[in-house]
């Protein structure tokens, strides 16, 4: 089966690309901004400590995914918590830990800078903290040596997932009834409601409730890309299953079509079916979010004759998609940046792959990918050594617009993964680039379609009750109906001042 194209919504760019042409040119994906945001404590008010004696309120890891909220908000995302520093017992479980699943809402000031060696600012706030939770009943953990693995907050209707490796039943990985989520990548819904969260444990796709943290829905994936040997241990996991998904590298990268009707999701590695990791056929998978259907495409990924790892994947509009790869070396690791680069694949037309196995016929149905832009160049001409750039760079998305000089950019936002360790990692930090349409072209790429949020979203019939109902307006609405409508259409106004409201029946 070929992938259907879906219509893109129009654009007006032929003005900002004129403008663009007009100017002195710029160097096309500019670095002009970074922001760091420190701290050791997020907003969740959890007060109790995890298996390490951390607290379960530690912030960090935050750039495992991010998410544009529309204007300057955005959603940071940590992964399964910190596991990396060994503590008594958590070797049983790769020195994972009962840390719940949550997002964190943030805004990124973006201005304009008077001084400096980048012309903009970029300040980062810490928001609010989402935990993630059932209303049903999940499977947790219970290894010797360790404590239960079950959250203490949990309450009636409230179970929450967290990154403790043994959180599962015997079965498939794929069982959304199992505790254990490792999230990765977040996307916001079209209607600003919810969010989708994609994992590597299932690999699972998840939809949350954006306000609540309550899942919503739960989108079912091939058996395929599941195992069926679990264990606490991802080594055990490897070794003890023949297909599915490699332990720690299953579903890494989540975006979502600019019209909010499609999930296309990433896997870090190949299946283990398609060579593992190291292999360099990965699978994208698309998911229609009202009937859950899915197809699978091939991505090859391999760069300069070396297979990497992909770590996020973001629409540029609704048949081409950015894809961060990168290997795992800079800081936080110890060693030398090498490999960071985003890269476009179209796929429109391209082959449906869910009936073939095997890198050989993966690759021989592989979509071409281009270029967009090499991360650590860009960040060693803004002069961060390699040492500097940070090992996990994590989260990709699209930000709003902004006019220079008359000319318009769309802007690029870049997250890291410090794991939680930002003596070792740094803090967590982001990185602004922008573009023109003229860019786009120049590397025959498409035109570029934000992602449409609605920014508030329009209350539930309840919901106008309820605020009805707080104003004391419930009982006069039919009554004083005739007498707002006239005085909207007779009442002088002061100049600027916004008419009165009409109620409607």
């Amino acid at each position: 089966m070929s992938f259907q194209l879906r219509p893109l919504v129009a654009r007006l760019a032929g003005v900002s690309l004129l403008a663009s042409l007009a100017l002195p040119a710029h160097a096309g994906f500019d670095l002009i901004a970074m922001g760091t945001l420190g701290g050791t404590m997020d907003l969740s008010g959890l007060t109790g400590t995890l298996e390490s004696g951390a607290s379960a309120s530690l912030l960090g890891g935050m750039g495992s995914g991010l998410a544009w909220a529309g204007g300057n908000t955005f959603l940071a995302l940590p992964d399964r918590g910190p596991n990396a520093t060994a503590y008594t017992g958590g070797a049983a479980v790769d020195n994972t830990q009962s840390y719940i699943a949550r997002f964190h809402t943030v805004t990124l000031d973006l201005s304009k800078s008077a001084s400096g060696a980048l012309p903009y600012t970029l300040t980062p706030t810490l928001n609010s903290t989402t935990l993630l939770y059932s209303s049903t009943a999940l499977n947790y953990g219970s290894t010797a040596g360790l404590a239960s693995g079950t959250p203490t907050v949990n309450g009636a209707g409230k179970y929450y997932f967290t990154g403790r490796s043994d959180g599962f039943a015997a079965g498939l990985s794929t069982n959304p009834a199992n505790a254990r989520l490792d999230p990765e990548a977040i996307r916001v819904s079209a209607d600003g409601k919810s969010v989708f969260v994609s994992d590597e444990y299932g690999p699972y796709v998840y939809q949350f409730d954006r306000t609540t943290g309550e899942r919503l829905k739960s989108f079912a994936l091939p058996n395929t890309f599941a195992v069926s040997n679990l264990s606490s241990l991802g080594a055990t996991e490897i070794s003890g299953n023949g297909t599915g998904r490699v332990a720690n590298k299953g579903m890494e990268g989540l975006s979502i079509t600019p019209d909010g009707k499609t999930l296309f999701g990433f896997m870090q590695s190949p299946l283990i079916q398609d060579g593992g990791d190291g292999g360099s056929a990965n699978r994208i998978v698309s998911i229609d979010i009202a009937s859950g259907d899915v197809h699978q495409y091939s991505f090859n990924n391999v760069i300069g004759g070396k297979a990497y790892n992909s770590s996020e994947i973001l629409a540029l509009n609704d048949h081409q998609f950015w894809v961060l790869e990168r290997d795992g070396k800079g800081l936080g690791d110890g060693t030398l940046a090498k490999v960071k680069q985003v890269w476009s694949v179209d796929l429109a037309g391209a082959t449906d792959v869910s009936a073939l196995s095997g890198q050989a016929s993966l690759l021989a149905v592989a979509p071409s990918k281009t270029l967009v832009l090499d991360i650590k160049a860009a960040l060693n001409a803004a002069g961060i050594a390699d040492a500097d750039i940070p090992a996990k760079l994590e989260g990709l998305t699209f930000g709003q617009d902004i006019v220079d000089g008359g000319v318009t950019y769309h802007t690029l936002y870049i997250a890291n993964d410090n794991d939680f360790v930002p003596g070792t990692a740094g803090d967590n930090k982001f990185f602004v680039f922008r573009f023109t349409d003229a860019d786009l072209a120049a590397k025959g790429l498409g035109t570029f379609v934000n992602q449409t949020i609605a920014t508030a979203p329009v209350p539930e019939p309840s919901g106008w009750a309820l605020s009805l109902a707080g104003l004391g307006l419930i009982g006069s609405v039919a009554r004083r109906r005739l007498s707002l409508l006239g005085q909207a259409r007779h009442e002088p106004r002061e100049p600027g001042a916004c008419a009165r409201p009409q109620w409607r029946s």
